[in-house]
């Protein structure tokens, strides 16, 4: 047995990768994201089944991401969507990645580490618009068509793409995500006039499932290619087949008599004659504290409810049926048990939060 164990099913991965891609127009790119760790399911693998399915470039949001891509035999584009400091450069353009600029000091400092060594190779830049997201980007159109300028016109870089990036695409009945668009499409415009050949992206998963206008030369999906809603509902719902199950077993069952308690700060009380199982996982796995009290376990295709406090490697659940359950017998934390199933959105829901930080959260004691 082991203690916590996380499955990823990587067909379907790749299959959630071509379902996204018979969505687009043959001339639309699929650009797979395989950030912090493949959002918790192993980039590397994720990576080779998103392309497989049928992705042509990859994201990330670091400059060890990229090289650790790079470093596992990864060879398609790579866009880094994050910030990139004066140190972490090299990185980056070691490993051939695509960066994203905003201001003309970090074009000034990609033409210096160029120079410094990029292999000869150009080093491609993405002009970013915030048009409402609020993090990254120039707020302003003018100061992007100078900063795309500033890269056409400088020795060893080139000019590869203009993005944007949307803060409500998940929510369908909010109109920001068209005011976004319309604040983009006059430097889409503008930077097509000047430079026809870059490729324009702005869709992350939500809004490429539900606004087609948003889709341009290239869409970013990432937690639709685990399998995951993007609307935090229904994966079923949007023809998208989870790929992460996370397990654990039962390592000990005990009589609980009504008054026994559980837990750090004794959170659950039996208030009656019951059994206990407790699992050999915790929040340093990744099963979040605020689920005390508050999560369901699958055990032998029934329901257990989780009693106590979570704890750093350790939870208790109460036996539904006393006698039903030994040791030894597998609970499903994130998955299906016979007719039941529980899913990352599920869990989210329960201590509102999203999917992404769900799977994310599942730390990297955790084998995959």
């Amino acid at each position: 047995m082991v203690r916590a164990l996380a499955r990823v099913n990587l067909a379907a991965i790749e299959r959630n990768a071509s379902r996204i891609r018979r969505e687009l127009d043959p001339n639309v790119v699929l650009c797979a994201v395989v950030k912090a760790d493949g959002y918790g399911h192993g980039a590397l693998p994720a990576a080779r089944a998103a392309l497989a399915g049928g992705a042509r470039w990859l994201a990330v949001a670091t400059a060890t991401e990229a090289a650790q891509l790079r470093a596992g035999g990864i060879e398609p584009r790579i866009l880094i969507m994050g910030a990139i400091s004066r140190e972490e450069l090299p990185v980056a353009l070691g490993a051939g990645a695509d960066v994203v600029a905003w201001d003309e000091r970090f074009v000034r400092g990609v033409v210096a580490a160029a120079g410094a060594g990029a292999g000869g190779r150009a080093v491609r830049v993405h002009v970013k618009l915030d048009t409402g997201m609020g993090r990254l980007g120039t707020r302003s159109s003018a100061e992007a068509i100078a900063v795309a300028e500033a890269v056409s016109a400088a020795p060893g870089l080139e000019l590869a793409g203009a993005m944007t990036h949307f803060a409500t695409a998940d929510d369908p009945d909010d109109g920001f995500l068209k005011l976004q668009i319309s604040r983009f499409e006059p430097l889409v415009a503008e930077l097509r006039r000047r430079h026809p050949g870059i490729v324009v992206h702005a869709a992350n998963s939500a809004a490429t499932l539900t606004q087609p206008s948003s889709r341009y030369d290239l869409v970013r999906c990432g937690i639709a290619v685990y399998g995951l809603d993007p609307m935090q509902v229904s994966a079923e719902e949007r023809e998208l087949e989870p790929a992460l199950e996370l397990s654990s077993y039962v390592a000990a069952v005990k009589a609980a008599a009504r008054g026994d308690s559980v837990g750090y700060g004794r959170r659950f009380v039996a208030e009656r004659d019951t059994e206990l199982a407790t699992l050999p996982i915790g929040y340093a796995d990744g099963i979040r504290r605020a689920f005390t009290n508050n999560l369901d376990v699958l055990i032998g295709g029934r329901r257990h409810a989780l009693v106590g406090t979570v704890s750093m490697d350790n939870i208790t659940v109460e036996i539904a049926a006393p006698g039903s359950v030994e040791p030894g017998a597998r609970a499903i934390i994130i998955g299906a048990d016979g007719r039941e199933r529980q899913s990352a959105e599920n869990l989210a829901a329960r201590i509102g939060t999203i999917n992404y930080e769900i799977v994310c959260g599942i730390s990297a004691r955790v084998p995959r």
